[in-house]
């Protein structure tokens, strides 16, 4: 019975965008030839940690959701501590609530993500008119 879960990996800052994609593509790569389904994937960027891990001070955050069967986490688990890229890692198994609550989140940043699309389209379509100022406005 295929369980869902939720990983995020910290992966070190020296990585290019080319060696972060190759990374993602990798675990992606590995969960859907074990079987599993990737369900969602989120890149957060580059962001301050905490507290240095590693004599690092930055990190380059992803979550994937994905289905998989429960001995599979081990696997996926393994396979992070032995890529010298990543330097954290957390996966958690998603309850009913979890699954309904990522899915809402998943919805509202898609509206959020098309409103500011539709932002942008229609500022680019209407120039902005210069105001004009007179003393009538000033008084």
């Amino acid at each position: 019975m295929l369980k869902q879960y939720e990983t995020v990996f910290i992966a070190t800052p020296v990585l290019s965008e080319q060696q972060m994609k190759e990374a993602v593509a990798k675990y992606t790569k590995l969960i859907a030839d074990n079987g599993g389904e990737v369900v969602y994937e989120e890149d957060w960027g580059l962001r301050q940690l905490a507290y240095p891990i590693q004599h690092k001070t930055s990190g380059f955050y992803y979550l994937i959701q994905f289905k998989a069967e429960p001995t599979f986490v081990e696997t996926l688990e393994t396979q992070y501590f032995r890529d010298e890229r990543i330097i954290r890692f957390l996966t958690v198994a998603l309850d009913k609530d979890a699954v309904e609550y990522a899915e809402r989140r998943r919805q509202n940043r898609g509206k959020a993500a098309a409103a500011k699309t539709e932002e942008v389209k229609v500022e680019e379509e209407v120039p902005a008119q210069p105001e004009e100022t007179t003393e009538e406005n000033n008084a």
